[in-house]
């Protein structure tokens, strides 16, 4: 007999976290958390999550998303960006991974740009 594979159960838990630029009132976590809610594709579908995913945003503007399959944190950085390009916010906000589970969003660093071009 073959030996056959045991079915564990997976779970992946991201975090991104948009405490940042949510303080200052200029990127909406709600509207982001529906957008994740609207377009995270299962099985090559959109609005199937069911109990497959999950996605809970805490007060502190952070929101984890848990799957109970095969998940990319690679496709929420996709996703993050799709959204600030949507809300013009790509020019000034980029998508970092802080640790292995979670992405940050930060400011770009404009006030060292703004010293080198005064040296010159």
């Amino acid at each position: 007999m073959a030996p056959t594979k045991a079915n564990k159960k997976v779970s992946y838990k991201f975090t991104i976290d948009c405490s940042g630029p949510a303080g200052d009132k200029i990127f909406d976590a709600a509207a982001f958390e529906k957008f994740l809610h609207d377009r995270i594709k299962i099985e090559g579908r959109t609005g199937g999550l069911a109990d497959k995913v999950t996605i809970v945003r805490a007060d502190d503007a952070k929101i984890t998303v848990t799957a109970n399959q095969e998940f990319s944190k690679r496709y929420l950085k996709y996703l993050t960006k799709k959204f600030l390009k949507k809300h013009q916010l790509r020019d000034w906000l980029r998508v970092i991974a802080s640790d292995k589970g979670t992405y940050e969003l930060r400011y770009f660093n404009i006030a060292n740009q703004d010293d080198e071009e005064d040296e010159e």
